[in-house]
């Protein structure tokens, strides 16, 4: 599928490949960007875009002067996106994000050193409890990786139904799993499904559990409201830098949907019960933090509960106790 580019893609450690307009490639291992050097080079311009239209048709999406922006994804999760000329320079700024090979459960990712081995009890107690998660972090932070290892850790009895943009959860190993994906608009403007529209038609395909891909527009409202209807044990993931920042990002994205910040403040305290924000940093990708929400003089607030930098034993707060028993009993 990725002709060029795939001896390079073979390499398991293999997250992300990048081409730029002047046919360099780049890859990230794990540790950052770097040059790397294809058998098949790309030797103009006019070859990478090419390359893009032709990656994006193999995958349903167009792309073309009349298009020139696109995003598209394939059922084993691979994700790529495109730009061409003349949004960008010259040819094309390609971007395709790999799926995770191998073992991804939260055993897996526990020896990666993603997250301390005493933290392993309570990751599994919230979801074994039904607990609502929302999973933040920076781009390419490993938010979709944590999210499937949880999803892997659910009673196999239970039914999955999991929205996204851009498909990236198709593939977890579930039988009951019903994966939907947003659609765009035609050509004419016409025939595009939202993730709020997809959200409300999870709740009458009964779930178990409703996953939201990424939460990054209006869909926030429909969200919130089903995970207050009674809909317990969903997971989303949201951009955020830090836990503290959290609230923040809801308040912006609940405006987009015409809620109030104090609106915002009573559906999202109840809506989810934990926090896990994951970083990458230099010395790979970690949960760095787990909070919980809390509303102090009328304000949302999300607090660090437990903190790691992935070298040090974890800190503590003084109210992580009794969270892990809360979990730890149910």
């Amino acid at each position: 599928m990725l002709g060029p580019l795939q001896d390079i893609a073979r390499d398991p450690g293999l997250t992300d490949i990048a081409v730029t307009g002047d046919g360099r490639v780049w890859a990230d291992y794990g540790n950052g960007m770097v040059q790397v050097h294809p058998s098949i080079p790309f030797r103009s311009p006019d070859v990478v875009r090419e390359y893009a239209v032709r990656l994006c048709a193999q995958l349903g999406c167009r792309l073309d002067d009349a298009c020139p922006i696109g995003d598209a994804s394939g059922a084993s999760g691979i994700r790529v996106h495109a730009v061409i000329a003349p949004i960008v320079p010259m040819g094309a700024a390609i971007s395709i994000r790999l799926p995770k090979r191998g073992e991804d459960d939260l055993e897996a990712l526990c020896s990666q050193n993603l997250f301390p081995r005493s933290w392993m009890a309570v990751l599994r107690a919230l979801v074994q409890g039904h607990a609502s998660i929302l999973v933040t972090g920076g781009t390419g932070a490993g938010k979709t990786t944590l999210l499937k290892a949880l999803l892997e850790a659910c009673d196999m009895r239970e039914r999955i139904v999991s929205v996204e943009e851009v498909r990236e959860l198709g593939a977890i190993r579930r039988g009951d799993h019903v994966s939907l994906l947003a659609r765009s608009a035609n050509v004419e403007g016409a025939g595009a499904i939202g993730l709020g529209e997809l959200v409300k038609a999870t709740l009458r395909m009964r779930p178990d559990r409703v996953i939201l891909g990424e939460c990054r527009g209006e869909e926030i409202a429909d969200l919130l409201r089903a995970f207050n209807a009674g809909h317990r044990g969903g997971m989303a993931t949201l951009h955020a830098d830090s836990v503290e920042r959290v609230p923040a990002r809801l308040t912006a994205l609940g405006l987009l949907a015409g809620l109030s910040p104090q609106t915002l403040t009573m559906l999202a305290v109840d809506a989810f019960d934990a926090v896990l924000h994951v970083c990458r940093t230099r010395f790979g990708r970690r949960i760095t933090q787990i909070g919980d929400f809390r509303v102090v003089s009328g304000m949302l607030l999300t607090t660090p509960l437990a903190r790691w930098d992935g070298r040090a034993p974890p800190v503590y707060e003084e109210r992580w106790k009794q969270f892990a028993q809360r979990w730890a009993q149910d």
